[in-house]
């Protein structure tokens, strides 16, 4: 799926905000291979528990900038991916920090998926993992729960 079908948009991210924060990831492609991608083998839509949310830099100076993905946690395969600069993912983890909520909650930020205004798909998540542009996992910079061993 090329990247340039899908554009990223943030919501909630503000400091007072009470909503999750949310990446809105807004799709322009082709209908089929969208739905094609968001479901499993069988036909299933994916859920939550089979999908992964990642950001990978590609530069490592003061305009970073990287790629924000969806992927099937069962076959690794790229579900979604755009183009996105560091500072949008910093504040999407940031903001989810701060809405953090007991261990037990669903999640602390949110990832949609739409295509012509209307929701495709809509995970909520505990987990974003960041690497750099060598592949290394940036622990710091990344929301991993607790209890979660990688």
């Amino acid at each position: 799926m090329r990247r340039d079908y899908v554009t990223l948009e943030l919501s909630h991210v503000d400091r007072d905000g009470d909503r999750l924060p949310t990446a809105v990831l807004r799709y322009d492609g082709p209908t089929d291979l969208l739905e094609e991608r968001l479901t499993d083998a069988s036909g299933d839509p994916l859920d939550r528990e089979r999908v992964d949310v990642a950001f990978r830099f590609q530069t490592a100076d003061d305009d970073a900038t990287g790629v924000f993905s969806l992927a099937n946690r069962m076959t690794g395969e790229f579900v979604v991916e755009v183009n996105a600069d560091a500072e949008s993912v910093r504040d999407l983890v940031d903001a989810a920090r701060r809405h953090d909520g007991p261990d037990d909650a669903e999640g602390c930020y949110r990832v949609v998926v739409s295509r012509d205004g209307e929701e495709v798909a809509a995970y909520e998540k505990r987990t974003l993992l960041v690497y750099d542009d060598e592949g290394s996992l940036l622990r710091q910079h990344s929301l991993i729960p607790s209890g979660v061993e990688l």
